[in-house]
């Protein structure tokens, strides 16, 4: 018994588990990521899983819109006909129904009301732009300190229902509202000033809703920049504006081309702001979609109204985009 080695003693559960655990991380991670990089997986995965969601949530959708813009209007659920039939003679029959874009472009209600859907979304970003430019600056120019607070400033808005917001303008512009019985108190006007259900109440309500999402793209971008290169161009004899103009501004244009997408976009098919406080006779593209889905029940239609939004709105966008990478890339060479 004396030659025999020592029986060991069994190990605790934790010292086990802490041992298991340990020769799996040597073994099995590595092995995983290096299989992950040679095959090309790991990057698959990234990718993957965002542009799994966009085609579930936007492409599916586009599809759905556009196989009903090709049917005809009927009566029943649902209330077009389908794209794709099972005839008595045992085949599929294609119902390819081109009528409904042929009617968009032959009635002018339709091109109208893209057109002023264009006009305010354009003329609403302007404003946003205009408004949005000096206080992103501010904001991203001020003590760090103060930067949260001043953020929170302009988030906080969101905190309230969007509906409600637009309700609060309604209470200070219509005739007998907060503006119109402050002036008549103060002896400025002697009777009411139409302010409610006009185009300047319409660019009142967008501009004030979608600030922020111009401000925000805007703050994060000019607070990136280089306090350096001013001071270079100081150097140089550059005035501040010049500065401004030559540096501050040419940095930041892809933050101005962000936040203006994400306000003209969705400015284009604003429903609720142009239906509360725009005028009755004028409608844009959102009104005009909803009137067309529940009052007509022509969904054939409104979905031809959607499809054609979509495509006149994404269509130029790649192709701004194209051309910009290709800037870029000219400049880089």
């Amino acid at each position: 018994m004396s030659g025999t080695a020592p029986t060991p003693l069994p190990a605790e559960p934790a010292q086990r588990w802490q041992s298991f655990w340990s020769g799996w991380y040597r073994l099995g991670p590595p092995r995983w990521a290096e299989v992950l990089r040679g095959s090309g997986l790991g990057k698959a995965l990234v990718i993957g899983i965002p542009f799994g969601w966009l085609l579930l949530f936007f492409l599916a959708p586009f599809l759905i819109d556009l196989k009903i813009s090709f049917a005809e209007i009927r009566l029943g659920l649902p209330p077009y006909t389908p794209l794709l039939e099972w005839t008595q003679e045992q085949s599929f029959r294609l119902n390819m129904n081109w009528g409904n874009y042929a009617f968009l472009f032959s009635d002018a209600l339709y091109l109208n009301t893209y057109l002023y859907s264009l006009k305010v979304a354009f003329i609403s970003t302007v404003l946003c732009l205009l408004l949005g430019y000096p206080m992103a600056y501010g904001i991203a120019r001020a003590a760090p300190a103060r930067r949260n607070l001043l953020l929170m400033l302009v988030i906080l808005p969101f905190w309230t229902s969007f509906l409600l917001r637009v309700y609060a303008w309604i209470g200070l512009l219509r005739n007998n509202g907060v503006i119109n019985n402050l002036l008549m108190a103060a002896g400025i006007i002697d009777e009411p000033i139409q302010m409610l259900q006009t185009d300047y109440s319409i660019y009142i309500g967008i501009v004030y809703s979608y600030l922020p999402f111009m401000i925000l793209p805007l703050y994060t971008n000019l607070e990136k920049h280089d306090g350096t290169l001013l001071e270079a161009a100081a150097d140089l004899g550059a005035r501040p504006a010049r500065a401004f103009w030559k540096v501050t501004l040419p940095l930041s244009m892809p933050g101005v081309w962000a936040g203006c997408l994400l306000v003209f976009i969705p400015v284009i098919g604003e429903y609720v702001i142009p239906a509360l406080m725009g005028r009755p006779d004028q409608r844009m593209s959102g009104r005009v979609l909803s009137d067309e889905f529940f009052n007509n029940r022509d969904w054939p239609v409104a979905s031809a109204v959607a499809t054609l939004m979509l495509l006149a709105l994404v269509l130029p966008i790649m192709l701004f985009r194209r051309l910009q990478e290709r800037q870029l890339e000219g400049e880089s060479r």
